[in-house]
């Protein structure tokens, strides 16, 4: 009877259950208006984000190239390299980055196959020849730095024109193959992507544009990095042995003694004097070596800052691709691993940043471009 009772049933009207039923709606429809409302608000805060990063990387790439065109010191083929990259840059920023904003923003693809094929075919051509720019500047910085005096006489114009277009040529071959199996589909495209089911392809390509040029780089900036030492090691002055300073003072009159006086300073302080005769000499001669002294320290102070410069921007640019170039060639391989497509758009904005990050770096660690750059704001700024 215990037992029974506890199953009672209870009578409830009808119109207590549309109330229940009307709450319920009420509350799912409260949860759901709540849910919408966050999304649009984190849709506008990443729309905003990624628009600043695309204008950012739009401006500074322009100024790069506006420098340099301004400043007629800084029309060298070293800096022509510089330039090129800038270009490069300014291409991602105008033809990539506003169109993968929009597709991370919304998560669907919408302006069709065609135009996912132009955009898609911009982004592997564009990234890889800012990725292969790094490379041709350090391979440019070490021949310079190894091979200092018959590769002045090599480092044309022409030359550096050879490596830009061998660095595109390089870029275009790698974006070029998805052309030749894409199927068009019937139905409309929601979504834009490489096809990863090419496993061949999709190793020439990670290797083609990221693994190849990082080793690459890695070994043209230790090779740099160890000759910067070297040069930094001789041109400091030793501890020991005499000091880079001395003085020659020839003095005549006419019809008066001549006396030759040299001094040499070390660093036990020794001096010495000599006189000679002479009768119409009028001779005053001073020469000082503090000058060369201040030469090699600032010498010796840029080697520093160009080492240091080296690290930050290979540290920058591994930073950017190395986790997109990770995900990209794991993806293929791991048939147990799921993919995300939010860490996707993480990793691929990570390697835009970098875009943003070389005209920063590249300039900001120039005297001559800080220079420039002032000198192109004051004008900007006050007019001709």
């Amino acid at each position: 009877m215990e037992r029974s009772s506890q199953f009672k049933p209870t009578t409830v009207s009808y119109g207590e259950l549309l109330n229940i039923s009307a709450n319920n709606t009420d509350s799912n429809y409260t949860s759901k208006t709540g849910e919408r409302d966050a999304n649009l608000f984190f849709q506008a805060s990443l729309a905003i984000i990624l628009s600043l990063l695309t204008f950012a990387t739009t401006l500074s790439n322009a100024f790069v190239i506006a420098t340099i065109y301004q400043s007629r010191k800084l029309h060298t083929p070293a800096n022509l390299l510089i330039a090129s990259l800038a270009v490069t840059d300014l291409l991602v920023s105008i033809l990539v980055m506003p169109i993968s904003a929009l597709y991370t923003v919304s998560q669907t693809w919408t302006l069709g196959q065609v135009m996912c094929d132009i955009w898609l075919s911009s982004d592997i051509t564009c990234c890889t020849a800012s990725i292969l720019h790094l490379c041709i500047i350090a391979l440019d910085r070490y021949w310079a730095i190894t091979d200092a005096v018959e590769y002045s006489k090599k480092r044309t114009p022409a030359r550096a024109a050879g490596m830009i277009a061998t660095a595109w040529v390089i870029a275009i071959s790698i974006s070029l193959p998805p052309f030749f199996w894409r199927q068009v589909k019937a139905e409309e495209v929601t979504s834009c992507y490489v096809n990863t089911d090419h496993i061949f392809y999709t190793i020439y390509s990670t290797f083609g544009a990221f693994y190849i040029p990082t080793l690459l780089l890695i070994a043209l900036y230790g090779r740099i990095y160890v000759e910067a030492r070297k040069r930094i090691l001789k041109q400091s002055p030793k501890k020991t042995g005499k000091r880079l300073t001395s003085a020659h003072l020839i003095t005549n009159s006419p019809g008066s003694v001549a006396s030759t006086t040299s001094l040499n300073y070390g660093t036990n302080e020794t001096s010495s004097c000599d006189t000679i005769s002479s009768a119409n000499v009028n001779q005053v001669k001073v020469t000082v070596s503090d000058a060369l002294l201040e030469k090699k320290r600032i010498s010796a102070a840029r080697e520093r800052k160009a080492t240091k410069t080296l690290g930050i921007i290979l540290g920058a640019y591994i930073i950017c691709w190395l986790p997109f170039f990770i995900y990209t060639l794991l993806v293929p391989i791991c048939t147990t691993c799921t993919p995300h497509p939010e860490l996707f758009d993480i990793f691929t904005w990570l390697g835009y940043l970098n875009s943003l990050i070389n005209p920063i770096i590249y300039t900001m660690s120039n005297e001559d471009f800080k220079q420039a750059f002032h000198k192109l704001i004051r004008f900007k700024c006050f007019g001709s």
